[in-house]
């Protein structure tokens, strides 16, 4: 079983920065594992963020937050960070840690396990 954490939620103007963080822990936490930020708007589906794979690879995100959020990871820590600037008030929602054994999905039905998540307000 793996286990993620997240925190560094919160309210924030629009504009702002916020920096999440995703600690992961478990027996079975495989370093082949895509690592994957998602995010529930109020009254949608979970969406994808960005992605990461531990060890290698140049992360990837979605056009929407492309060139305001960067992900980044500590392999020593098992960390996996979401660095968020310039919000909007579109980014507002629960935002989610999940890993995946498809590393290249984008796809929330293909992440197999999942953080409880936190909430992000973007206020304008």
């Amino acid at each position: 079983q793996v286990r993620l954490v997240e925190s560094g939620g919160g309210l924030v103007q629009a504009g702002g920065s916020l920096r999440l963080s995703c600690v992961a822990s478990g027996r079975t936490l495989n370093i082949n594992y895509g690592m994957g930020w998602l995010r529930q708007a109020p009254g949608k589906d979970r969406g994808f963020v960005g992605r990461i794979t531990w060890t290698y690879g140049a992360p990837y995100y979605a056009d929407s937050v492309k060139g305001r959020f960067t992900i980044s990871r500590d392999d020593a820590k098992n960390m996996v960070y979401l660095q968020m600037n310039r919000l909007k008030p579109e980014d507002t929602g629960v935002y989610y840690c999940a890993c995946a054994a498809d590393r290249n999905t984008s796809l929330p039905w293909k992440y197999d396990y999942w953080g409880k998540g936190t909430q992000v307000t973007v206020s304008s």
